[in-house]
């Protein structure tokens, strides 16, 4: 098992990642991520594969975090459940597909889109861009366009799906709040077709760290997953009563240093 500061840091990390879900509606890959690959790097994991697994990884450990915000949204009244259906097949078609696709791209590659996506997501939360409202009515047909594009991001940049929701619905006039919670609960389905499609993909790769399976690292997943169930209730309470726009700005700047960092480490 890997040494008890390894665990002790997964639990912290977990409790920051579980509160910034709970108040942003945004999952921790912008932080998990490049922190998980540059910790898998120093026990042993290939260079090739050590992405794969920190997305892995990640998108599994918004399993549990994602449940307990959901619950936290849900008992405000702050999830729009036709929302979340109409855009979850969309999600778990192309999260799925886009997983098994990344297999076989060198981590280089995935490090670049991601430092790329977590530029994007930290311009659009210094300047609070926001589309502007469309006047044209959510349909089923677009719900599912638009889960297929957030599915496919969040396969690559475990944080993009929450952002995407998020713009997308504030572009369709959905109140902020209920944008947040709506993006939390679609979290869910991206989280359990990421989590699968990575073991899949990565189940006959051969990596040297004995306690990962498929591209999850478990004894990661579980001690993250235990802290942020525990934490994400808290943001969740705490996004109806701060000022998230600078929250969303501390967020940022954390996400962009550690991506650039995992950028110059893989390219």
């Amino acid at each position: 098992m890997p040494g008890v500061e390894w665990i002790l840091f997964y639990l912290v990390l977990g409790a920051l990642v579980g509160y910034m879900a709970g108040l942003l509606g945004l999952g921790g890959g912008g932080i998990l991520v490049p922190l998980l690959s540059s910790i898998f790097l120093q026990q042993g994991i290939s260079v090739d594969k050590v992405v794969h697994v920190a997305l892995g990884t990640s998108l599994a450990c918004m399993l549990i975090a994602s449940v307990a915000s959901i619950r936290a949204h849900a008992s405000r009244g702050a999830v729009d459940w036709q929302i979340v259906r109409g855009m979850s097949p969309g999600i778990i078609v192309g999260s799925f597909l886009t997983t098994q696709l990344a297999a076989n791209v060198n981590s280089a590659f995935i490090a670049l889109f991601f430092a790329l996506f977590m530029a994007l997501i930290a311009v659009q939360m210094f300047i609070n861009w926001q589309p502007n409202p469309s006047l044209t009515p959510t349909s089923f047909g677009r719900l599912i366009v638009a889960g297929v594009v957030v599915g496919s991001v969040s396969a690559l940049a475990a944080v993009g799906g929450g952002f995407l929701t998020i713009v997308y619905l504030g572009y369709k006039n959905v109140d902020i709040k209920k944008a947040i919670g709506s993006s939390s609960a679609i979290g869910f389905p991206i989280a359990v077709t990421g989590t699968v499609g990575y073991m899949i993909s990565g189940w006959h790769d051969s990596l040297s760290n004995p306690y990962v399976f498929g591209f999850i690292n478990v004894p990661a997943f579980l001690a993250i997953s235990i802290a942020s169930a525990i934490v994400a209730p808290y943001g969740a309470a705490c996004s109806h009563s701060l000022p998230v726009v600078y929250l969303k700005k501390i967020f940022a700047i954390i996400s962009l240093i550690l991506s650039v960092k995992m950028l110059v480490s893989f390219v």
